[in-house]
């Protein structure tokens, strides 16, 4: 992935205390991490940097919609995403991104990129099986759906199924409980 420097934070020059940043993520944003799944992005990320002598506490929060094909219909639609995610960043000898709420950055580092990290929170968000709110609740009306309800079997159909499954051998016993009444 490309650096942005959109998503470069310089915490040198900034004090100790909190700090606000916002960021709006579109569909270019995902297309510098190759990832192309979603149609188009609307996301809203907030982020607060807490400064402290020893090290910064990154607080994320984001919410928005990602437009994404139905699993069931297929139909583009507007998925609803939000979440959070808290980062610490502290400083020693190297480089270390091993842990997935720790950052270690080496001393004598001015700046952290923010990017990898919205770009996990937001996808990570998305659940894996994403279903249109009107299939849910019944009034999606597509196409697909009007095929699948033709090619339905018929309620005759599954009786006279259901009927001819009888095993000849076991008539005669089926007689007996009759006859018993």
């Amino acid at each position: 992935m490309k650096v942005n420097k959109d998503f470069l934070i310089p915490f040198v020059g900034l004090k100790q205390g909190k700090h606000q940043f916002e960021f709006d993520i579109n569909k270019a944003f995902f297309d510098g991490f190759s990832f192309d799944e979603y149609n188009d992005v609307n996301i809203k990320v907030d982020l607060v940097l807490e400064k402290k002598s020893t090290m910064l506490e990154l607080a994320f929060k984001h919410k928005g919609t990602v437009n994404v094909p139905c699993d069931v219909s297929n139909e583009d639609f507007d998925l609803v995403v939000e979440g959070e995610l808290d980062l610490i960043v502290k400083f020693g000898d190297e480089y270390n991104d091993d842990n997935d709420v720790l950052l270690i950055l080496p001393h004598g580092e001015y700046q952290v990129n923010v990017a990898q990290y919205i770009y996990e929170m937001i996808v990570l968000s998305v659940p894996l099986k994403r279903i249109h709110p009107g299939i849910k609740d019944g009034t999606f009306a597509a196409d697909v759906l009007d095929k699948l309800d033709e090619f339905a079997p018929k309620e005759e159909y599954k009786e006279k199924q259901e009927e001819e499954i009888t095993d000849p051998r076991w008539d005669g016993l089926k007689k007996l409980l009759t006859d018993k009444k």
